[in-house]
């Protein structure tokens, strides 16, 4: 005879609008994670960054300030502790003059209020001014580093006042500028750089 029919159960609507929301709930959790690591590594990547060029900056900062000269601020009285050595949040010198044309270069190095508050508190800026015959013929600005959470430079003067040493102390919030937007409630300590540099002597 013939054999019994077997009755097909199909899926309830129920049993697929279950499945549709694991599978829904599946698929966030996967993109919450690829986001999250996309996010972490754009902030470990942009963090190292920061930390390279402050590192470099540093290094270039001591270079200028070896082969400079006729350094500032001065102090009032060079023989004075009070006033020497001078604590600055900037520095100036000259790194070319040559008295036959005239010509020289006068190199700045300040910190100024961020333009962007999202950046932290400083920045680090670069003003180069050409002068020729005691009128000045050019400058450029350009900003070096954001994120600067302090700078200073601490001057030591001999009698002349000749720049004996100078030390520069530099504090970097590496979570700040475009690396805090994507960090989240991520912290990471600041970078302090702390050098010294003593000028050649060009006697």
């Amino acid at each position: 005879g013939a054999l019994p029919r077997v009755a097909r159960r199909a899926f309830s609507m129920v049993e697929v609008l279950v499945a549709l929301t694991i599978m829904g709930l599946v698929l966030t959790a996967s993109l919450a994670a690829l986001d999250a690591s996309f996010k972490s590594y754009k902030y470990t990547t942009e963090a190292a960054s920061n930390h390279v060029v402050a590192r470099i900056m540093m290094q270039r900062t001591l270079t200028m300030i070896r082969t400079g000269t006729e350094f500032g601020p001065y102090p009032d009285d060079v023989l004075d502790p009070a006033t020497n050595p001078v604590v600055s949040t900037f520095l100036e010198f000259k790194t070319f003059d040559d008295p036959s044309t005239t010509s020289s270069r006068i190199v700045r190095l300040e910190r100024r209020d961020a333009t962007d508050p999202r950046n932290g508190p400083f920045e680090l800026w670069y003003v180069q001014t050409e002068v020729i015959n005691g009128v000045v013929s050019s400058r450029e600005e350009r900003m070096m580093l954001p994120a600067v959470q302090e700078l200073r430079f601490t001057l030591e003067y001999d009698v002349g006042p000749r720049l004996r040493r100078a030390t520069v102390d530099l504090t970097l919030n590496p979570e700040q500028g475009s690396a805090q937007h994507i960090s989240g409630d991520r912290q990471v300590p600041t970078l302090r750089m702390v050098s010294t540099a003593v000028p050649r002597r060009l006697d």
